[in-house]
């Protein structure tokens, strides 16, 4: 048997595994050439250092199913052409760069209340 598969391989010996290979488009960065990492990295919520510190701060958390509902809810915000958006979801008040998909600051209900939110363009509400 001339091709050997070893475990966690799924192709014969010798061969990239998918994914692996390079193609030209790839290489090149055309349309066709999109890299998964860069796919990936766009799909995700980016937080800039201040909302980190903010966040530590004010004791917010979110689980991974939460971001996935404001991820939602910014790809319908990105639709209506949305740049600056105040995101609110439960008791958290977020400004988010929809474009770069960045929270740039967060603060919770008691650290809103009271505040005027400026140089936003829209407002997503997620109960």
């Amino acid at each position: 048997m001339s091709d050997s598969v070893r475990i966690g391989q799924l192709h014969p010996a010798g061969a990239a595994p998918i994914g692996i290979r390079k193609t030209q488009a790839a290489e090149t960065g055309t349309p066709h050439g999109v890299k998964f990492q860069d796919l990936l990295q766009a799909s995700q919520l980016k937080f800039s250092r201040h909302a980190e510190v903010r966040m530590q701060q004010r004791g917010i958390s979110l689980k991974p199913e939460q971001l996935g509902q404001i991820m939602n809810a910014l790809t319908q915000a990105e639709a209506k052409g949305a740049k600056d958006s105040l995101v609110l979801y439960r008791d958290i008040a977020m400004i988010v760069n929809v474009p770069s998909k960045t929270v740039v600051t967060a603060m919770d209900g008691k650290s809103a209340m009271g505040n005027v939110f400026t140089q936003i363009d829209s407002a997503v509400v997620i109960s």
